[in-house]
């Protein structure tokens, strides 16, 4: 009971010091409130008054994204090779020097082939393509 009245007497004390700054400062926040509509209204017109140019880019932005799409499915296949060939070869190392954690290397590569395959298979309708 005596933190919830201490907060309370916390939280009035911390209200009464807002409210003398506001009054001894009235002329700084006036300004500061101007600036913040002003900036506000001034952002709102820019967003109404160019709607169509943003619908124009947006267009564009989705043609460009469905002509690059192929290509880095290609691409994240073509990593999938390098990296299941660089962790094999790490692997028959590791096995070679009988190291301990040859498992969790197998793993490693395994689970980063599949990553890779998986998201070459699903980038299409991430984007909804």
């Amino acid at each position: 009971m005596e933190i919830i009245k201490s907060v309370t007497s916390a939280a009035k004390r911390g209200a009464s010091k807002v409210q003398n700054f506001v009054k001894n400062h009235q002329g700084v926040v006036r300004a500061a409130m101007m600036m913040l509509l002003f900036v506000s209204v001034t952002s709102v017109m820019a967003q109404t008054s160019s709607s169509s140019a943003g619908t124009k880019a947006f267009t564009a932005v989705t043609a460009d994204l469905k002509s690059y799409v192929p290509l880095i499915r290609a691409l994240c296949y073509g990593l999938a090779g390098i990296v299941a060939i660089g962790g094999s070869i790490s692997v028959y190392i590791a096995m070679n020097n009988e190291e301990n954690d040859v498992k969790k290397k197998i793993m490693m590569v395994v689970g980063a082939c599949i990553f890779l395959v998986a998201a070459a298979t699903y980038l299409p309708q991430f984007f909804g393509l």
